[in-house]
């Protein structure tokens, strides 16, 4: 081994799938298990090229003094999904040729991998431990909520899900003491048999759950037990699971650079949104950002800048300049002129984390992604939740029913949240009443806790001692 990695005992290869809700967290449990490891622990995080090009400019591995970065090809290093099956297989295998050429350089380099540390949608990273023998555990990307659902589908319930798919309110009753779970709250790869793209994704999630039946990794979930404990209690009978959550950076100061959280961005940042943020009275602000994923239709752009006219109040809306169309610019480009939402600001990207933070900011209109539902947690910060589809629609039910810090938006026959109802969802949470006050007091609860659960790192640290400490210790 040489001198630089003499004494370490343990190296964590986090092989992370290249989305921005993937590449935050797994970052975070990277660093996390670099600082409770210290000298002993050699921590690597592998992306995919696409986004590791974004991030770094470059294929040159970078080391930032407490983990390495290094890119691997996907096969398509233009960032697109797999169009079919045979070029989700044909990926697949590219992906595995090529983590497995990673894992092998480092130890040819006196850095042998002791644990790969998987996220959701890297299947190849579990090949590549099972290749070489190497202990394995599961990033669970999504709440404890959702992987006791995934994991209750595969095991008993398919059937009644698939045959009431048509009935949004259908309840199913999982084991454990979990609440029912709706139709409408399940994931949508479920019921959406008729879109190759879902059921590409349900195939994934339905061999990765044969994965942990046969192999019984770790999982290690990105959550904390005040704000999921039924959910972690239900599903340890069944599961090896760790709460580690939140994975989320330090919170920002207010007017602080943010180096460390700029670092990982897979999109340029917009200017000049701190200073606008700055200048808006405290708790006046409505921030308003659908994902990374996001596109909008000219109707639904009209409908949410007529929601925003509605409120009057000043808002910060992301929209990506990809895929944009010329009628959505349009669209935006006569609000700007006057004839639009008010005070406002609209931007292609921005540090989220840095604006939840903000004093300014009251609302988040979000399409829950469970890192932006950890991040309004974190933060302290009531939403508004408009759900699309994966686990999004779960996401939104905790947030409004589990844990009372916002309300559900509901969309139109033709999936379009009107402005009308856009308007009165942010009033719920916004207005100077009693039940705004209970999910406004329920957000600060639960921030609170969040800080606890991130000073704690206790689940976190027995997990490092699997591997590099004494197991008496």
């Amino acid at each position: 081994m040489g001198e630089a990695h003499v004494g370490v005992k343990g190296h964590f290869f986090v092989a992370a799938y290249s989305m921005q809700g993937h590449i935050n967290p797994a970052r975070c449990l990277a660093r996390r298990l670099a600082s409770i490891g210290g000298p002993a622990t050699a921590v690597t995080m592998a992306i995919p090229a696409c986004g590791y090009r974004c991030i770094f400019g470059s294929d040159e591995e970078v080391d930032d003094g407490a983990v390495s970065y290094v890119p691997f090809s996907d096969g398509k290093d233009d960032g697109s999904w797999a169009k079919d099956p045979e070029e989700r297989a044909w990926m697949r295998g590219e992906c595995f040729k090529n983590l497995l050429a990673v894992v092998d350089r480092l130890a040819a380099s006196g850095r042998p991998v002791t644990c790969v540390v998987s996220t959701l949608n890297m299947p190849p990273a579990i090949d590549v431990a099972r290749e070489r023998g190497i202990p394995l555990a599961v990033f669970w990307t999504q709440p404890a909520t959702m992987l006791a659902t995934y994991y209750h589908y595969f095991h008993g319930f398919e059937e009644a899900v698939v045959s009431h798919a048509a009935d949004p309110a259908y309840e199913a009753r999982l084991p454990g003491g979990l609440r029912p779970v709706r139709i409408r709250d399940m994931p949508s790869f479920f019921t959406d048999k008729a879109n190759l793209l879902s059921q590409m994704i349900l195939r994934g999630f339905r061999e990765l759950f044969q994965t942990i039946d046969e192999k019984r990794p770790l999982l290690l979930v990105n959550t904390f037990g005040a704000l999921e404990e039924t959910a972690l209690r239900a599903i340890q009978p069944y599961l090896d699971v760790l709460a580690v959550g939140p994975m989320l950076p330090p919170a920002p100061a207010p007017h602080g650079h943010g180096d460390e959280l700029e670092a990982m961005h897979l999109f340029r940042l917009d200017g000049k949104y701190m200073e606008w943020l700055d200048a808006q009275p405290a708790k006046s602000v409505v921030y308003i950002s659908f994902g990374s994923l996001a596109t909008y239709s000219g109707r639904q752009t009209e409908e949410i800048l007529h929601g925003l006219r509605r409120c009057g109040r000043p808002y910060l809306w992301v929209v990506r300049g990809e895929g944009r169309t010329e009628e959505v610019d349009r669209v935006l480009q006569t609000a700007a002129a006057g004839s639009g939402a008010g005070t406002g600001m609209v931007v292609e990207w921005c540090d989220q984390l840095r604006v939840l933070s903000h004093a300014s900011v009251a609302c988040f209109v979000t399409h829950c992604g469970w890192n932006s539902t950890l991040e309004a947690v974190a933060s302290g910060v009531p939403a508004v939740a408009v759900p699309g589809w994966s686990d999004q629609s779960m996401n939104a039910r905790l947030m409004e029913e589990d844990w009372g810090v916002g309300v559900r938006a509901e969309r139109d026959a033709d999936g379009v949240l009107r402005g009308d109802e856009l308007a009165r969802c942010v009033e719920l949470v916004m207005a100077g009443d009693a039940d705004a006050a209970v999910k406004q007091a329920n957000a600060r609860l639960l921030k609170a806790k969040a800080q606890e659960a991130v000073a704690s790192d206790g689940p976190l640290r027995r997990f490092v001692r699997r591997y590099i400490q004494d197991p008496s210790a």
